[in-house]
């Protein structure tokens, strides 16, 4: 598996865009980085993989709790520091 080479304590904010599936394409969630390059990629019932490969392992149960709050079509920032502190 390969790693991400940025670690995420370089990221100021992670941006959450959750996009409604049609037929049968499914939801995805898209996470940006402060540039708004794409770093993740993946279907909401299903982001370990996506996750452990983008450096955020760490935060997956923190992460699953927001996509579900998540409203379709709208960007959501989110500051590290909400991911790194204690749950």
């Amino acid at each position: 598996m390969r790693i991400s080479m940025t670690p995420v304590k370089h990221y100021k904010a992670l941006y959450f865009l959750k996009i409604k599936g049609m037929d049968k394409i499914p939801d995805y969630i898209q996470v940006r980085d402060d540039n708004f390059t794409l770093i993740a990629y993946f279907r909401p019932e299903r982001p370990e993989r996506a996750l452990n490969k983008a450096g955020l392992g760490q935060y997956i149960e923190k992460i699953k709790k927001i996509v579900e709050t998540l409203p379709y079509g709208k960007v959501v920032k989110i500051d590290i520091d909400y991911l790194q502190k204690e749950i």
